[in-house]
Order: C-alpha cells, then sequence, then structure tokens
C-alpha cells in the first residue's frame, strides 16, 4: 500500500469510527425513549419515524467522509430503502403494531442485506468483522419481526432490543476502526 493510501485509510477508519460511536450513542438513547414511551402515541411514532431518518443521515455522512473503501452504490440504496421505511411507517403508525412490525422487518432485511455488502467490501479497513454480523442478524431479526406480526403477542418492545444490538455491533465495530487508525 502506497503512504496515500495508508493515509485514505486512515482517515477512512477516523471518520468511520467517529460515525458508528454516534451510531451507538443514538441507538442507546432511542431503545431507551421507545421503552419508556410504549407501544403507542405520538411519542412512539415519532421515535419510530426518527430512527430510519437518522439511518438516512448516517448514510449521508458516510458517503462524505469516506476516502476509502466506499461501496457508493449500497449507501445509496441503504439511503432510498431508510427514506421509503420511515414514509411507510408514517402511513402505517395509525393501523397498528403489526403492521408497523412488518414495515420495520421488511427494512430490517434489506438493510441487513445492504448492510452485509458495505461491510463485506470494507473489511480491509479492519472492525467489520461486527458489522458483517450486525448484517446477519438484522436479516434475522426482521424476518422476526415480520413473522411477530400475525401472532396476538405483537410488540414494539422487540425494537429497542434489536437497536440496542445494533448500536452495540457498532461500538465493537468503532473499537476495532480505533486499533485502524492508529496504524494507520
Amino acid at each position: 500500500m502506497t503512504t496515500v493510501a495508508v493515509m485514505n485509510a486512515g482517515r477512512t477508519a477516523v471518520a468511520l469510527r467517529n460515525l458508528y460511536v454516534v451510531r451507538f450513542g443514538f441507538a442507546l438513547i432511542w431503545a431507551v425513549l421507545l421503552f419508556l414511551a410504549g407501544a403507542s402515541g405520538p411519542v412512539s411514532t415519532a421515535l419510530l419515524v426518527i430512527y430510519p431518518l437518522f439511518d438516512v443521515a448516517a448514510a449521508i455522512v458516510d458517503l462524505r467522509s469516506s476516502t476509502t473503501a466506499r461501496p457508493t452504490a449500497a449507501l445509496y440504496v441503504n439511503l432510498a430503502l431508510s427514506l421509503l421505511t420511515a414514509v411507510g411507517l408514517v402511513v402505517t403508525a395509525g393501523s397498528g403494531v403489526p403492521a408497523v412490525l412488518r414495515v420495520w422487518g421488511a427494512w430490517a432485511i434489506t438493510a441487513g442485506i445492504v448492510q452485509l455488502i458495505v461491510a463485506v467490501s470494507r473489511r480491509g479497513l479492519g472492525g467489520q468483522w461486527a458489522m458483517i454480523l450486525s448484517g446477519a442478524i438484522s436479516t434475522i431479526a426482521g424476518t422476526t419481526f415480520i413473522l411477530q406480526a400475525g401472532t396476538p403477542t405483537a410488540s414494539l418492545t422487540n425494537l429497542a432490543g434489536y437497536a440496542t444490538a445494533g448500536g452495540v455491533f457498532f461500538l465493537i465495530s468503532a473499537l476495532r476502526l480505533h486499533r485502524t487508525s492508529k496504524r494507520a
């Protein structure tokens, strides 16, 4: 690797590390607020819509800050999926928990696949195994949300756990990227 490539990798690792730390903090705070807000009402509806909109903002920051390993197409797909999800959640929020779980589940599946693609393309940066694992778990969780939507015990509480777990994976990846940035 040339000196310029190493410096670019270091800058990308720092940018992603910072983004992932913010994503961890957001996920944790969001999960607590959703848990406290309960399954219905204007606060939980707002929180449900804010989460994918935050993902849109994170994708934009990722697109702008990464200088290497830029899976641009996948990040644009993620951006579009998250925007569509926010709109879908606004539309279905009044229809009840099952409808919300179906929209969230479809998003978790598709966003998980995109996360896998992005993480695999960035594996040379280090710290991406956590993102690969998170993407895989997201697809499984999304399927679970869709299946849960058809049961009498359908609840939004699991979304708080999902966000928390995703946040932990972002933190693990951030810690690993910190090592990469120090080496570069």
